[in-house]
């Protein structure tokens, strides 16, 4: 899906398992991606009472403060966090149209996903650029 006319930029949601990390990554992707206008990012992190672990309705929320019409990329930490998502993904209606689960490494697609949608980039790109972050190398 690439962003229609009048369509703001792609939204990206983080989801781990802990809040804190996923407002840590949220926070370290804008803060990578530079100023001035940034793609919206939200994090969606553990449980709605403080734990650790996934909430649909959490993962609901920041999908939909994120939505402009171009699409939301979501990527996510680890396995139930990826079942959640696929769950309402499922359900067809639980998450803004265009929605999509990227298959990224969380920290590195993060900020590749943040950077690409804040140019500009459409879900396409965006989901590219996020899936590429498994190819880089640390040494």
């Amino acid at each position: 899906m690439s962003a229609g006319s009048g369509a703001g930029p792609v939204g990206i949601v983080l989801v781990s398992h802990s809040a804190a990390v996923a407002s840590a990554v949220a926070e370290l992707a804008r803060g990578l991606a530079g100023g001035g206008d940034l793609a919206p990012v939200a994090p969606a992190g553990g449980t709605p009472d403080g734990g650790l672990g996934t909430s649909a309705e959490l993962i609901r929320k920041a999908a939909e403060s994120v939505d402009r019409g171009a699409g939301v990329a979501v990527l996510v930490d680890l396995g139930s966090a990826v079942l959640t998502v696929k769950a309402l993904l499922a359900e067809g209606d639980e998450l803004p149209g265009g929605t999509r689960l990227v298959d990224a490494p969380f920290v590195e697609g993060a900020v590749a996903a943040v950077v690409t949608a804040s140019v500009g980039g459409d879900l396409d790109a965006v989901t590219a650029a996020a899936s590429e972050a498994y190819t880089y190398r640390k040494q």
